[in-house]
């Protein structure tokens, strides 16, 4: 299986949680594949630093590049991205672009979105932990 994994889950993983348990199964499994779109890595960089100091974010980054593959924002990304953002808005109160582009990674790379973010409930393409 091909996981995109968002900003929950690793958020999740990294407190230790019962949701990052769940988490924590799929980053330890050789057998699936794990990308973490570009943005969830920035969303996280900012939350630890905002709740802990720049060496804890850094360990953080280091240890999701060392465990899954980083996808980068492109082009292309970007213009599914703000075509998904303008559709999933007119449904799901309180979506993000953020979202827009972890949907969007996950529909262009064909995987599923790794999350316990409510917005994405009900969505094919999300598995909720």
């Amino acid at each position: 299986m091909k996981y995109i994994i968002d900003s929950y889950a690793w958020l999740e993983y990294f407190m230790g949680t019962e949701a990052g348990g769940r988490v924590k199964v799929i980053i330890d499994s050789e057998a699936d594949e794990k990308l973490t779109p570009s943005i969830c890595l920035a969303e996280i960089y900012a939350k630890i630093l905002k709740t802990e100091d720049e060496e804890k974010a850094q360990l953080r980054r280091t240890f999701i590049k060392s465990r899954s593959a980083l996808i980068p924002l492109t082009e292309e990304l970007a213009v599914e991205a703000a075509k998904a953002d303008v559709s999933m808005k007119k449904k799901v109160q309180g979506w993000r672009l953020a979202d827009s582009i972890v949907l969007s990674t996950a529909r262009n790379r064909k995987g599923k979105v790794l999350t316990g973010d409510p917005h994405f409930r009900g969505l094919a393409e999300a598995q909720m932990i």
